[in-house]
């Protein structure tokens, strides 16, 4: 396995070292007024190195998410930040809704936790929360909280390019006999101007891509226009960020031919573990 990881580090740095991250030219995106939103407290050292969260209900979660990795059965296993918990969480009854009439009967888990940059879903994986899982299916999303709402240039770009590798080569060390879906880093317009970098770790991303074990997975052109503008209804409004009802059945739409192709029709019983939730909206 571990020659396979290395496989996708150096397919990585190919992309890199040719300038792919510099492949998709720049799209006449306006520039618009950066707005506040959630960021982890400090920056926590470069992308593809895991580190910890260490606020406490952060630990809380993890708690929970090592729970949940050793109760009931897990084919298909989502990983990320909050685009993806809030997907498969107590807390937002309304898309835990959708998640369950989407993935019920494939035994679907859901193993996002809010604001986490790649550096810290690295640390959950190294950390449990996928041993001994064993899924057929791994659902990655992930690096908008490194994106954040500021541009940084070509070494922001390969940098979060490299931290989402180390996720997927994690993903393959952890769960060799997984197939892993990259889901393309979704469009943003708390400011604008960060969706042609977005575009650009998107390419990378789809290089690593070898239409097997691993699948690459775009489903932007229906969130966003070619402008990298979002369509009406598909983020929250406030933040421009996360995405709605909406917005979560393209990803979905996008995820279940794939699903079905790898694992048949979805089952009539489904034995994945109970849905977890923020520890802090529990004790509210």
């Amino acid at each position: 396995m571990r020659r396979r990881a290395t496989r996708v580090g150096a397919r990585l740095a190919i992309v890199l070292a040719c300038g792919a991250a510099a492949v998709v030219p720049s799209l006449p995106y306006a520039q618009a007024p950066a707005q506040a939103v959630p960021t982890p407290a400090a920056t926590p050292g470069p992308a593809d190195r895991a580190a910890p969260r260490t606020d406490q209900n952060s630990l809380t979660a993890h708690a929970q998410l090592l729970e949940k990795a050793r109760a009931g059965r897990i084919d298909v296993y989502f990983v990320g930040d909050s685009i993806t918990r809030r997907w498969g969480a107590t807390d937002y009854p309304e898309l835990l809704a959708n998640w369950r009439q989407n993935f019920f009967g494939w035994n679907a888990g859901n193993f996002g936790w809010g604001a986490d940059r790649t550096q810290h879903i690295l640390w959950r994986l190294d950390n449990g929360e996928l041993d001994g899982v064993n899924p057929k299916v791994i659902v990655i999303q992930a690096g908008t909280n490194n994106i954040g709402a500021q541009p940084g240039g070509a070494d922001k770009i390969a940098e979060i390019s490299r931290g989402l590798a180390a996720i997927l080569e994690r993903c393959r060390q952890k769960a060799p006999k997984a197939t892993v879906i990259l889901t393309a880093i979704f469009p943003r317009n708390d400011n604008i101007a960060v969706m042609p970098e977005i575009d650009q770790v998107n390419a990378n991303l789809a290089r690593l891509a070898d239409g097997r074990g691993i699948r690459y997975l775009n489903v932007n052109d229906k969130l966003a226009d070619r402008d990298g503008r979002l369509r009406a209804g598909m983020m929250n409004e406030r933040d421009q960020l996360h995405p709605t009802l909406q917005g979560y059945q393209v990803w979905a739409d996008g995820l279940k031919p794939i699903l079905t192709e790898l694992l048949g029709p979805p089952a009539s019983t489904d034995l994945a573990p109970p849905p977890t939730g923020d520890p802090s909206a529990q004790r509210k």
